[in-house]
């Protein structure tokens, strides 16, 4: 991979009685009798869980906006440029990391289906709070729960009635739970709107059941015009220094006519990075790259479609898959210790091969670690960083796929530091998403309704 410019590269009842002597027997037979039967049962709802108890610093402020005093509109929400956090202490000592140096045989492996019936999802999600639950989104508007391979007989939401999605990139497209679930009950999503805008907002959870979520609860957090209907990006994910990245395409249409992926005056073409424990509705972290630019919130840009991407929950590295336009697909990356301006090239370049203009010489570019040809597939899916216990011939690959093809690729870095890919798996679906669960194990998304989970043969 070559250009012609100046890159940067980054390599979770029993009560006693007394019997008489000879009713022991009968008993002992009778529990025995009775925990058989209970192995066999089925699974049951999902445990109620309710909010542990509540400490105020973990709670959001509440001068968050409500829907009814913050009606939607195509404007753009910006917060006062005073609103400005520190950045987080970090624990100088480094974690331990464990990751393979090579590919395991695929051939020994496989995307196992354990539920199915789901309506365009397009996401698979945990909550953090070692419940073991999943929750899958489905396009339309509504978040189904998944617990013990069963679906809860009740949604966790549906808010069918406030989302757009006759797009085929329009509807409810990323959800991520607040570090502090467990206690204040929040959660936060992505969702096109009535106009056609894009929608982060914050629900909160029934504070007596968590598997239900109030509809009503909406606080809108930030809407963003789109001035077309695709390319609006979807993902939400609190990063290990627990603020909320939100990923958003550049608008639209084809070959970015706007230029906004290299715009500094637009949320458009961006990965946003902003504090939603501080201010009103937020606050912008201190040590972001362009915090007295016009658009403080933007952490990345240069990017086209980023439709998922994920932090390695062990290193903190972040991966994002970003969908190509006409010939190349790419996985671009930052490690945890970023810091600075990262320009990902779109629309100078569709991958590592130049797309548009020149771009001027004194810009720098970050390169991607990873890409493909369209005579492979025809749309990235950004995966996982495989942290699991069940597969450790896995522990520390990145798994990605394609919208088109239902290829499943391994990228890893070798001893020498080199990033390799590799395809490990062929057809397995019309890939929209990748997941993890509380332990780590890595679940794919197929547009048709199953949710997969990769297991040993």
């Amino acid at each position: 991979m070559e250009r012609s410019l100046k890159f940067r590269t980054f390599n979770q009842f029993a009560s006693s009685h007394a019997f008489p002597n000879l009713l022991i027997p009968l008993l002992i037979l009778l529990v025995f009798v009775v925990a058989a039967c209970s192995a066999s049962a089925p699974d049951s709802p999902p445990p109620k869980v309710a909010l542990n108890e509540v400490s105020p610093s973990m709670m959001p402020p509440d001068s968050v906006k409500s829907p009814e005093s913050q009606k939607a509109s195509p404007t753009v929400t910006k917060p006062p440029t005073a609103n400005l956090t520190q950045p987080p202490a970090v624990d100088p000592t480094p974690s331990p990391v464990t990751s393979v140096s090579e590919f395991p045989d695929s051939s020994d492996y496989i995307w196992r289906p354990i539920t199915k019936g789901f309506s365009s999802p397009v996401g698979v999600f945990s909550a953090g709070d070692d419940s073991d639950r999943l929750f899958v989104i489905e396009q339309a508007g509504v978040i189904n729960i998944l617990y013990n391979n069963e679906v809860s007989p009740k949604p966790f939401l549906d808010i069918r009635d406030r989302v757009e999605s006759i797009g085929y990139e329009q509807g409810l497209l990323g959800l991520a739970f607040h570090p502090e679930f467990s206690v204040n009950g929040y959660f936060y999503i992505n969702y096109t709107g009535s106009y056609g805008q894009t929608v982060i907002s914050r629900f909160q959870a029934n504070p007596n059941d968590l598997n239900l979520a109030d509809p009503d609860s909406e606080a809108y957090i930030m809407q963003i015009e789109q001035p077309f209907a695709n390319h609006n990006g979807g993902m939400l994910a609190f990063g290990p220094d627990g603020y909320l990245y939100i990923g958003l395409g550049d608008g639209g249409s084809g070959d970015d006519p706007l230029n906004n992926g290299q715009s500094l005056e637009t949320h458009l073409g961006k990965i946003l990075r902003i504090d939603i424990n501080s201010g009103d509705p937020y606050a912008i972290p201190q040590d972001n790259p362009f915090v007295d630019g016009s658009v403080p919130e933007i952490w990345a840009y240069g990017l086209r479609n980023p439709w998922r991407f994920a932090f390695d929950r062990l290193t903190g590295d972040l991966f994002i898959g970003d969908v190509g336009q006409n010939q190349w697909e790419e996985i671009d990356y930052l490690p945890a210790d970023h810091s600075g301006t990262a320009n990902f090239g779109w629309n100078y370049y569709e991958g590592s091969h130049q797309f548009s203009n020149s771009p001027p010489p004194e810009i720098d570019f970050i390169e991607p670690v990873a890409e493909y040809g369209h005579d492979l597939g025809c749309s990235v899916t950004g995966g996982v960083v495989y942290r699991g216990e069940n597969l450790p011939e896995w522990q520390g690959i990145y798994l990605y796929g394609d919208f088109c093809s239902g290829g499943v690729w391994g990228l890893l870095q070798n001893p020498q530091g080199n990033w390799v890919a590799r395809l490990m798996f062929e057809n397995v679906g019309r890939i929209t998403s990748f997941g993890e669960d509380n332990a780590g194990e890595v679940y794919l998304v197929d547009q048709g309704g199953t949710i997969f989970m990769l297991d040993r043969k």
